[in-house]
């Protein structure tokens, strides 16, 4: 029963799409949210979490039909969710942060004005005074120079700027709801231990209640008062946070537990959820429930494929009248590494360090300004651009969101084929047969063949992209940020995948995360970039469990601890 300090209430929620056929995405949620708490809803992608998030926003397509009783309580006030007052309360008394941000903020506008924009709508105030209070909230999110943020557009700010000024359009009003849908997917560890901080802290500060949707089971953990865990579209467990996370009572919820990669996994093959689910007699869940498979080539004397020596990758910032460089942003600055045949180097650090740069200049999309990047003892900073067609059949990049590389406009396997019609890799003849080989090693039905990208969830895109990057049977694969924005039970899914592949054909990864435990899990050794330079190197547990420098130190401390 909704008690006085009650901020939502939702009842027997369901939500149904019409059309040729009708298809409930949410169907009988219930759950009450209090002042100044939290709530997490967890489950893998197409759950209904967001859903549940747009219903309560009133954002819904107009295909969507909305049932149940949505009480929002603001100053006192009661108001029905379903009722044609949402504009007014949307901004107001309900607050959203989303999962990306440079598409929430108008590209053309500066970031002011939209701050400005969302005050204004809301408050009785003059222009002035709304753009000063637009300053103050750019100060109050912590962000560097608030006059001068003002005036930027959201492409000159960094993803987790971006993120505050959502923050700070969402709370500048003082809403009594604010909903944060995956507000840190896309962030590294210590970003996105100051954003949770701050969104705590706005929090307290005007006691709104917050729902917070996310398939981090560790951060629900540490930031929900209460978890309700979804799964195609009904409510498997509902209730206070530990009890839900530490004694989980719901297989599906058992089940998230086990697929998320730990320390004692390492050498496993990761447990998917269908493992659980298909299982009659669920107890307690064993942490590991597959065979151990060791993936690593071991050799007396590892080969070296990849070796880097004293690689810069400077930008000129600052030019004469005469065009001469006067200064240079170091991107990347004196790296040197080794990878060897058959391993899993993992690169991690901040956003901005140096790790994408890096990885772009390895497969030759930007130049060096000096340095050695030998492969297979061939310096690649010295080849001629003609040469690089030939490089890139052995080095592939399975890139972090597989929907922006995947042409819309060309069916899977088109795309299949292309690369393999460019580099004359088979006759063709063969192309449909080779694609159709490469759909199975990814575990893709056959018919995959004549489909589009958007027929595909995220998962399966992903695997896509690695069936794209194999098509040229390559010695390195380098994939960057490649299940950061994929759910867990996904991502233990690719992850095993990954090491599958490696094992069947030798492969060599280059594998750069910002999620410190997939990186400890797949890697054999690890690098940490902070400011364009390694400052710590070595065996995977070593580096990550035992770590030496003090910004590895840093990066681990803000990894949400495992409940």
């Amino acid at each position: 029963m909704p008690g006085e300090n009650t901020i939502l209430s939702v009842s027997g929620l369901r939500v149904t799409f019409t059309g040729k056929e009708t298809f409930t995405a949410v169907n009988n949620i219930s759950f009450t949210l209090s002042k100044g708490k939290t709530l997490a809803i967890v489950g893998e992608s197409g759950s209904g979490k967001s859903l549940t998030a747009l219903a309560l926003m009133g954002l819904l397509p107009n295909t969507a039909v909305l049932q149940g009783d949505l009480l929002l309580t603001a100053n006192g006030i009661g108001s029905q969710l379903t009722d044609h007052n949402l504009q007014i309360i949307r901004g107001r008394d309900i607050g959203m942060v989303f999962q990306e941000p440079m598409s929430s903020l108008n590209p053309v506008m500066k970031i002011g004005k939209q701050l400005a924009e969302a005050i204004l709508t809301h408050q009785k105030i003059t222009n002035t005074a709304g753009k000063q209070l637009a300053i103050d909230w750019l100060d109050k999110v912590h962000l560097p120079e608030p006059e001068k943020m003002y005036d930027r557009y959201p492409h000159q700010l960094s993803g987790g700027q971006k993120q505050r000024v959502m923050i700070a359009m969402a709370m500048c009003n003082h809403p009594a709801l604010l909903i944060a849908d995956e507000p840190t997917t896309a962030l590294d560890v210590t970003v996105q231990q100051e954003i949770m901080r701050l969104m705590h802290f706005l929090q307290q500060e005007h006691q709104s209640a917050m729902i917070f949707i996310t398939h981090d089971l560790a951060l629900a953990a540490t930031i929900a008062d209460e978890v309700l865990v979804m799964y195609k579209g009904e409510m498997m467990e509902y209730g206070p946070a530990l009890q839900v996370l530490k004694k989980p009572q719901h297989p599906y919820t058992q089940a998230l537990l086990a697929c998320k990669p730990s320390p004692d996994k390492k050498g496993y093959r990761l447990p998917i959820v269908a493992d659980f689910l298909e299982t009659d007699k669920i107890q307690q869940l064993p942490v590991i429930q597959v065979q151990a498979t060791s993936t690593q080539v071991h050799s007396s004397t590892p080969e070296t494929l990849l070796t880097v020596n004293n690689l810069r990758i400077w930008f000129t910032e600052h030019k004469s009248l005469m065009g001469k460089p006067l200064s240079y942003f170091k991107a990347v600055d004196d790296v040197s590494f080794k990878i060897n045949k058959g391993e899993v180097m993992g690169l991690v650090g901040e956003s901005g360090c140096g790790k994408s740069t890096l990885s772009r200049a390895l497969v030759g999309l930007l130049p060096a300004h000096s340095g050695e990047i030998q492969f297979n003892g061939e310096d690649l900073v010295k080849i001629p651009a003609k040469e690089w067609n030939r490089i890139r059949r052995q080095i592939q990049m399975i890139f972090q969101d597989p929907y922006s590389s995947l042409n819309p406009r060309m069916t899977i396997g088109d795309m299949l084929a292309e690369p393999m019609m460019v580099h004359d890799m088979v006759a063709k003849n063969e192309m449909r047969r080779e694609a159709l080989r490469l759909l199975d090693l990814v575990q893709l039905p056959a018919d995959s063949f004549h489909r589009y990208p958007h027929q595909f969830s995220g998962g399966q895109r992903q695997r896509i992209g690695i069936a794209r990057a194999l098509a040229l049977r390559p010695q390195l694969l380098i994939c960057d940020e490649s299940v950061s924005a994929l759910d867990v039970s996904i991502q233990a899914q690719i992850l095993n995948l990954l090491k599958d592949l490696q094992q069947e054909f030798q492969l060599t990864y280059l594998f750069i995360s910002h999620d410190l435990s997939v990186v400890h899990y797949i890697s054999d050794r690890v690098m940490v970039m902070h400011n364009g330079k390694i400052v710590e190197s070595g065996d995977a547990e070593q580096v990550l469990m035992r770590p030496q420098d003090a910004y590895t130190k840093t990066l681990i401390e803000a990894i949400p601890e495992r409940f």
